[in-house]
């Protein structure tokens, strides 16, 4: 498999094909599904929508990685899911996530890079997903 790191995107909330989140749509028509994947990191319920924060611990983050269609097209693609995801906010608001480079483990034990949104916000108070994985907490929620 080639793994174009610049171009890979990992999903672990309203992105992921699953959570049925009208953003997904935008994440199928530009980018294609490579696998479920995970990356080191905790997982905070935060009501409305997961946040994750990295964590030198072994909890990880379940979610699925993917790889932009056309590569002309990805600043530009990624320009939309940060304003979707809050990096830009207004004027003398914080951001509410932060876009960076992480290390992602594929299910088959291969590990590439790609980009995550980290949430850049209090967790103070918020539950833990211990599952790292936001689709099955909200089932067993149910």
């Amino acid at each position: 498999m080639h793994f174009l790191p610049d171009y890979q995107l990992f999903v672990y909330g309203s992105l992921r094909r699953g959570f049925q989140h009208d953003a997904y749509e935008y994440i199928r028509r530009y980018f294609t599904y490579v696998g479920e994947a995970s990356v080191k990191g905790l997982l905070y319920d935060m009501g409305e929508y997961p946040a994750a924060i990295p964590a030198n611990t072994e909890a990880t983050i379940v979610g699925e990685l993917y790889r932009i269609r056309e590569m002309d097209e990805f600043e530009w693609a990624m320009g939309q899911l940060d304003d979707y995801e809050g990096i830009y906010p207004e004027a003398g608001e914080a951001p509410l996530y932060r876009r960076e480079r992480a290390t992602v483990r594929l299910g088959n034990d291969v590990s590439t890079e790609a980009w995550i949104y980290w949430f850049n916000g209090s967790v103070e108070g918020r539950p833990v997903v211990a599952s790292g994985d936001v689709l099955e907490y909200r089932r067993s929620k149910k």
